[in-house]
C-alpha cells in the first residue's frame, strides 16, 4: 500500500489534523479497506507499536491517519503502549492532532441499543477494585466489588491511582454529536429481532433497547480488562461509575482500552506532545451487557452472536465519517487553534493544572496532594 517513509524525500515530521484509533483488525478494516471517504495510501512503520500492527496508515496529504492499538494479551496494557509509542516516535507531530478513539463496545440496555453510537464525557476504569467472591459476601452487599481501600462497597475509593476517571472536552464533544446527527445509521434484521425480545420481556426498564440504533447525546463509557455480562455486574458497574464520579457520570458502554488510551494521552499532553482537548471518545454498542431476563441462557459469542456487531462496525465509519469531514472541512476557521473546553478536562488527580469537578471528597484530596492548582 503505497509507498514508505523511507521512500519520501521530506523526512520531517508529519502532523495528522486527525488519528483514529482502532483496537482490532475488524475495526481497522473499516476504514483501511471499506472507505470510499479516505483513501489511506501511506504505511509508516512506527517502533513500538504491537507487532502485527506496526504500521501507522496514513491519507496522502498524512491530514488523516489510523492506528490499531491490539487486543491481544491485556488491553489496556497494550492500549496504553501503543499510544505512547506513538507519541514517541520522531516521525510525527501530534501536537495539533484530534484523537478519534472508535471501537465497538458493549450497551447496557438501559442507556441504548445494539447498533447505536455514543460520544463519551467521561470514561471510569471501574476494575481497580477489590473483589470479592460473591457467594460468600455479607448480606447487606449488594456486590462482592469494593472500591480500592475501602470497607464496602458503596464507599468511596480511599485509593486513588489517578486512571479511575477521565473527563473529556464537552464542547467538542457536543460538535460531535450534531455533527453524527446527520449520519443515516445501519441495522439488521438479526439486530432488530434480537433487541425485540428486551423491548417485550423488560417490563419498561429496557426501552432504550427495543428501538433502533441511533446516535446518543450522552453516553458514558466504562473501562474494564474482563469482558463482564449480567444484569447484576451492569448494576454493580453503574454504582461505580456513579459513586467515582459524584453523580455526573451515567454508564452507557463499556470497553476495554478507553481509559488506557486516555491515560497515554494525558501524559502525551503533559509533555507537550498532545493536546488533552482534543481527543473524543465514540462507541458503538455491538452487544447488550446483560440478558432480557435473569434466567435468559447464555449465547455464545456474546459480542457476534446476536446480529449488532456488523452493524456497529458500520455505525462507526458512518457517524465517524461525518465528525472527521467536518474537522477537515473546518480546520483553518475552527479546529486548527482548537475548540476551548468550557468544563474541566482531564484525570481524576487534576494533573493538567485544574482542580476536577467531580467525585466526593475530590476537591479536598486533590488540594491535599498538591496535584492541582486552583
Amino acid at each position: 500500500m503505497g509507498d514508505r517513509l523511507g521512500e519520501r524525500e521530506d523526512h520531517g515530521a508529519l502532523a495528522p489534523r486527525i488519528c483514529i484509533i482502532s483496537m482490532f483488525e475488524q475495526e481497522a478494516s473499516i476504514w483501511l479497506d471499506e472507505s470510499s471517504f479516505l483513501d489511506f495510501c501511506k504505511e509508516i512503520k512506527v517502533d513500538g507499536l504491537l507487532p502485527n500492527f506496526c504500521t501507522l496508515h496514513c491519507t496522502a496529504d498524512a491530514n488523516v491517519c489510523q492506528v490499531t492499538v491490539g487486543e491481544s494479551g491485556i488491553h489496556e496494557v497494550n492500549a496504553a503502549l501503543s499510544i505512547y509509542a506513538l507519541l514517541a516516535s520522531p516521525l510525527f507531530d501530534f501536537r495539533h492532532t484530534y484523537f478519534l478513539i472508535a471501537g465497538v463496545a458493549g450497551i447496557n440496555p438501559k442507556a441504548g441499543t445494539i447498533g447505536s453510537v455514543g460520544f463519551a464525557r467521561y470514561a471510569v476504569q471501574v476494575d481497580l477494585r477489590y473483589e470479592f467472591d460473591a457467594r460468600q459476601i455479607p448480606a447487606d452487599w449488594a456486590t462482592g466489588y469494593v472500591p480500592s481501600g475501602s470497607s464496602r462497597p458503596d464507599e468511596y475509593p480511599q485509593i486513588i491511582y489517578g486512571t479511575e476517571v477521565y473527563e473529556l472536552n464537552d464542547a467538542l464533544r457536543q460538535f460531535a454529536v450534531e455533527r453524527a446527527g446527520r449520519a443515516s445509521l445501519a441495522d439488521s434484521q438479526p439486530a432488530a429481532e434480537y433487541r425485540a425480545w428486551y423491548a417485550k420481556n423488560g417490563g419498561g426498564r429496557y426501552r432504550a433497547a427495543g428501538q433502533p440504533p441511533r446516535v446518543l447525546s450522552t453516553c458514558d463509557v466504562a473501562t474494564s480488562n474482563v469482558f463482564f455480562h449480567g444484569s447484576l455486574l451492569s448494576e454493580s458497574v453503574e454504582k461505580t461509575v456513579g459513586l467515582f464520579t459524584g453523580g455526573a457520570a451515567k454508564y452507557c458502554m463499556t470497553n476495554q482500552e478507553d481509559n488506557a488510551i486516555l491515560a497515554a494521552l494525558l501524559r502525551g499532553s503533559l509533555s507537550g506532545k498532545a493536546d488533552f482537548s482534543r481527543v473524543i471518545v465514540m462507541r458503538a454498542g455491538s452487544n447488550f451487557d446483560q440478558p432480557y431476563t435473569p434466567d435468559t441462557p447464555l449465547k455464545m459469542p456474546l459480542h457476534s452472536g446476536h446480529g449488532g456487531f456488523e452493524p456497529s462496525l458500520k455505525n462507526l465509519y458512518l457517524v465517524g465519517s461525518e465528525v472527521i469531514a467536518a474537522i477537515l472541512e473546518q480546520w483553518s476557521a475552527t479546529f486548527e487553534n482548537g475548540i476551548p473546553p468550557e468544563n474541566y478536562i482531564g484525570d481524576i488527580l487534576g494533573s493538567l493544572g485544574r482542580i476536577p469537578d467531580f467525585g466526593q471528597n475530590q476537591r479536598r484530596s486533590v488540594e491535599q496532594s498538591g496535584a492541582a492548582k486552583p
